[in-house]
């Protein structure tokens, strides 16, 4: 089968290679001309363990190339982009762009899949129309239509893809069932067919879930910092009951999904779904919450020059959507203290993130460990001392070494804690 995949990105690259590795042949589509280039090199230009190698192995075999505009194919898979505009309502228009585009192209018999996590509705709402408007075919009866979420997250793609439970939601039910065929082609997870818009509501609900209960870990810090109580002991303890997991807190919440899946939801049932919009907004005020914490460490620090450790959204890894600890930095200038940034994964994205620590943590009369990078586990916290013109250290992970710190100095504070 060809296989057009639109939206070369952390999922329609993997995606794209995964298929290709199947034995289908692929066309993936990208407007990014860099992108393109690349992967017609076998280079890949994002990080993820695995993929390059993956994907080099895969170019060796004829059947993955890459172009920008889509090709007449048996099967087209969208992954493109779903951001949240100024208001917090969906921005579709690489969706529409994409559908407008493939729908030029669509024949009798083909099979149209949005991977792209979108509103309940776009399928049958948005798409539908666009494609049968522009091809003057119909859908479940000349094609097929339908939504299939990926489930996968970032360092573990490969691996997730393949072995991860699936849904295949279709516009109808012949279409729901060829999803799932195709996508047998190399999961080895479940596959359930289900309906396009319980597919749609099944992938916002489970990133809804997790937001919801990272909020509780929020609330709960700031509520612990008032009283006087350690959240993170409070937490583990709290977790030894057999029913019980709370997650952890920390600066605020990032990423494509986690942080954007639920106003989705809001988006079409705001007068209902009220504690997931409070969850979003607690969790969204956690950079506000960091940074004033972070002022009333510097309080009577002239001039204050902060050093943040880790700006990606989650550890060890190279992806810096919706990440907290950049709006947590931009707060941090509006107080107007100097922000300087260190990242293993991202240095030189920006002018102001670093490669080298010590440079980075020079003059710095405050460290915040923003992100829980494995190589943040054991600071060299001597050195360190070295460097910075005052030694504050303020932990919003509960994840570096405290008795190393005290050892060379530091003083050491803990997001939920203010003992």
């Amino acid at each position: 089968m060809k296989i057009c995949v639109i939206g070369l990105g952390y999922i329609g690259l993997p995606t794209s290679a995964m298929f290709a590795s199947a034995g289908h042949e692929v066309v993936g589509v990208d407007k990014n001309q860099r992108i393109v280039d690349a992967l017609n090199r076998g280079e890949v230009i994002i990080t993820e363990n695995g993929l390059a190698e993956f994907v080099a192995e895969v170019m060796k075999t004829g059947r993955l190339r890459a172009t920008t505009s889509p090709e007449s194919s048996d099967a087209f898979i969208i992954s493109v982009p779903t951001p949240i505009k100024e208001d917090k309502t969906a921005d579709m228009r690489f969706v529409e762009s994409a559908t407008r585009e493939l729908a030029a192209v669509l024949k009798k018999g083909d099979l149209v899949i949005l991977e792209s996590t979108s509103p309940v509705g776009t399928v049958d709402s948005l798409m539908k129309p666009i494609l049968e408007d522009i091809s003057g075919l119909k859908a479940g009866e000349d094609f097929s239509l339908g939504h299939s979420p990926e489930r996968v997250i970032p360092g573990h793609i490969l691996d997730e893809l393949v072995h991860n439970n699936r849904i295949a939601g279709g516009y109808d039910s012949r279409s729901a069932h060829r999803i799932a065929e195709l996508y047998a082609s190399f999961v080895k997870g479940e596959i359930t067919e289900t309906d396009a818009r319980t597919a749609e509501m099944c992938k916002l609900s489970e990133n809804t879930f997790r937001d919801i209960n990272i909020a509780y870990a929020n609330e709960l810090a700031k509520i612990c910092e008032k009283q006087g109580v350690n959240v993170w002991e409070l937490i583990k303890l709290c977790n030894k009951h057999p029913r019980v997991n709370i997650l952890q807190p920390g600066p605020g919440v990032g990423g494509h999904c986690i942080a954007v899946d639920p106003w989705f939801i809001v988006e079409k049932e705001p007068s209902l779904a009220t504690m997931i919009r409070d969850a979003r907004l607690t969790n969204d005020s956690m950079p506000s919450y960091t940074t004033e914490r972070a002022m009333e460490i510097l309080s009577g620090t002239d001039s204050p020059k902060v050093c943040v450790l880790g700006v990606t959204y989650k550890p060890d890894v190279d992806d810096m959507r919706e990440s907290p600890v950049l709006e947590l930095i931009e707060r941090l200038r509006d107080k107007g203290c100097s922000v300087v940034a260190h990242d293993p994964f991202v240095a030189g994205r920006r002018e102001d993130i670093l490669a080298d620590l010590s440079e980075a943590a020079k003059g710095a009369d405050l460290l915040i460990l923003g992100v829980n990078h494995s190589q943040y586990r054991q600071l060299d916290f001597a050195a360190l001392a070295e460097t910075v013109r005052n030694k504050n250290f303020f932990d919003t992970r509960n994840f570096a070494d405290a008795s190393a710190a005290a050892a060379a100095g530091f003083k050491y504070y803990l997001l939920g804690n203010r003992a």
